[in-house]
């Protein structure tokens, strides 16, 4: 079957782990040594979470179906009008459930 045995996968998984803390840890490191953020390095701080919601929503948006990009649409207009999350998943999640009752039955 596998060339991997349990020894590999649980070095894979440890090498993984020390990455993402030395990632974590070395951001912290670097932050707390500088005594004033770059405005430069603040405005790339500052685009992270729109590029990262971007990678997570663009790729639903254009492989999912219609009831998708309803639900997705019906949840953008709702989290324009509300800032907690809650609502915009509600919204969303009853749209596709709605449409897609409908469409199916």
């Amino acid at each position: 079957m596998s060339n991997f045995t349990d020894d590999h996968i649980i070095l894979i998984i440890l090498a993984a782990a020390v990455v993402t803390y030395l990632t974590r840890i070395g951001g912290y490191l670097l932050l707390s040594v500088v005594s004033r953020i770059p405005p430069r390095v603040e405005a790339a701080l500052n685009a992270i979470p729109a590029a990262v919601l971007t990678t997570l929503v663009a790729p639903a948006f254009y492989a999912g179906g219609w009831e998708t990009k309803l639900a997705m649409a019906a949840a953008l207009l709702v989290g324009l009008r509300y800032t907690s999350p809650l609502p915009m998943i509600a919204i969303g999640w009853a749209v596709v459930m709605i449409a897609r009752y409908f469409v199916i039955a």
